[in-house]
């Protein structure tokens, strides 16, 4: 299974290249998709069964979690380049979806899908829809937190508007950051309620799964509005506030599994 896994992450990593045939670096961007793939292995293997509720799951992280909700904050740090972003997103969005039914059907050819029966604890959908905005809520708080941290120590030298702009958007920023950390909860929902794994090893995987495809993978490449050291401080940051968003939502939204006496 091990060897099975592995292939799955190599072969996987290829659906990234293609982007390569335009602008270069072809093993940094094979690179990027392994560890995208590799971030996304405990879903194929422990997550939906049925093929298309495991693609929509696969596809739902990467339009929200890979393009939207990191290309939203592109277009809020450097406007002048909006047009660019969105057709960025626009091409993603197309190529996010020819990824997710490959990593599928290769899924389904390397049977990687585990047959255990594990359950998965759930909340009731009146206890689960604050726990979606507290988890929401809690983003808002490792990015002021872990953001402030990066800005002030490493960040702040490329970014001498962002204070001025912040301050101007005032309560609407932080806004804006609830409604990306409850928008990148509720793209995880599926893979929350099916990943048949202990409640703290789902946790990790979700919360790695975040940062992953969140931007600590796409990060990897070279971009046109970052430098080599900005790029690499920021994947330091966006660990540091995804992993903990992911693994807050996970424990928040899956309670402790019940034993039941002999």
């Amino acid at each position: 299974m091990n060897l099975r896994i592995g292939l799955y992450c190599l072969l996987g990593g290829v659906c990234f290249t293609i982007s390569a045939l335009g602008t270069g670096h072809f093993w940094l961007w094979w690179l990027c998709g392994v560890l995208t793939v590799a971030s996304l292995a405990p879903v194929a293997r422990f997550g939906p069964r049925h093929p298309l509720a495991l693609m929509g799951a696969i596809y739902l992280t990467l339009l929200v979690v890979g393009l939207v909700c990191t290309l939203s904050e592109g277009v809020l740090f450097f406007p002048g380049m909006k047009a660019e972003i969105l057709r960025d997103l626009m091409g993603g969005a197309t190529a996010s979806l020819i990824t997710a039914a490959v990593l599928v059907g290769m899924a389904k050819v390397l049977k990687l899908t585990d047959p255990g029966s594990q359950a998965v604890e759930h909340h009731s959908v009146g206890i689960a829809i604050p726990m979606v905005l507290l988890a929401g809520l809690s983003y808002v708080a490792y990015y002021q937190v872990f953001g402030y941290l990066a800005y002030h120590y490493f960040t702040q030298q490329y970014y001498p508007q962002a204070a001025a702009l912040v301050g101007r958007l005032g309560l609407w920023f932080y806004a804006y950051q609830l409604a990306r950390g409850t928008l990148m909860v509720l793209a995880v929902l599926p893979i929350v309620y099916t990943l048949r794994l202990p409640r703290w090893q789902a946790a990790i995987a979700v919360g790695i799964l975040m940062w992953i495809v969140g931007g600590g993978a796409a990060l990897l490449l070279p971009n046109t509005m970052m430098v080599a050291a900005q790029r690499y401080e920021h994947i330091v940051e966006i660990m540091t506030q995804n992993v903990s968003l992911g693994i807050t939502a996970l424990l928040l939204l899956r309670p402790r599994a019940v034993k039941s006496a002999a």
